[in-house]
């Protein structure tokens, strides 16, 4: 069985109009503040958020010399093509 989520409590400025919005969504969900937002932020981190780490992640990649110099790439794209090998 797996354990629940521990929870860290954080303080956070949020403007008075975005804060409004979400304290409007909680209570027309019958949910709490934090439960709107932490929906907010796993929404951010499963698009936006994995796009950086996922970035984040190839830089490093690269600069421990894991990546391929793209002309290299693309050459060897073009000797495929040119024999036939591509099908």
């Amino acid at each position: 069985m797996s354990s629940p989520d521990l929870f860290e409590p954080i303080s956070l400025r949020l403007p008075s109009s975005i804060l409004s919005e979400i304290e409007t969504i909680a209570a027309a969900s019958e949910r709490t503040r934090s439960w709107v937002i932490v929906r907010a932020l796993k929404r951010y981190l499963a698009t936006e958020g994995a796009e950086i780490l996922a970035a984040t992640e190839g830089r490093g990649a690269l600069a421990a010399g894991e990546g391929h110099d793209l002309d290299d790439v693309i050459g060897e794209i073009e000797r495929i093509i040119r024999s036939g090998k591509a099908a």
